[in-house]
């Protein structure tokens, strides 16, 4: 089986920001991972990286909030979309407020 793309989206999220999602199902589980999928989910405002939920091979699951790095513990795709959904509606309202 080769590498099968799952979702591969862009919507807006706010004046300037867009989510974007890309989630590959992969032949065999990633290095680093516990699973054999491939992601990218973003939150992008203008030229500005907000938060980005992504794996890399030897680096595994994590999330980035700004230039931080913090550990994400992958249970499946749709609690990933919920986690990354839930926090762009957070970030939405924390926008119209400021």
């Amino acid at each position: 089986m080769d590498a099968r793309l799952i979702f591969n989206e862009e919507s807006p999220a706010g004046d300037t920001a867009v989510a974007r999602i890309v989630i590959w199902e992969l032949p065999r589980k990633l290095p680093g991972s516990d699973h054999s999928y491939k992601y990218s989910l973003a939150l992008i405002d203008g030229r500005t990286n907000i938060f980005r939920y992504d794996n890399e091979a030897g680096k595994g699951d994590h999330r980035h909030v700004g230039r931080r790095e913090f550990p994400y513990w992958f249970v499946s795709i749709d609690q990933l979309l919920e986690d990354f959904w839930k926090d762009v509606d957070e970030w939405q309202k924390w926008k119209r407020k400021s």
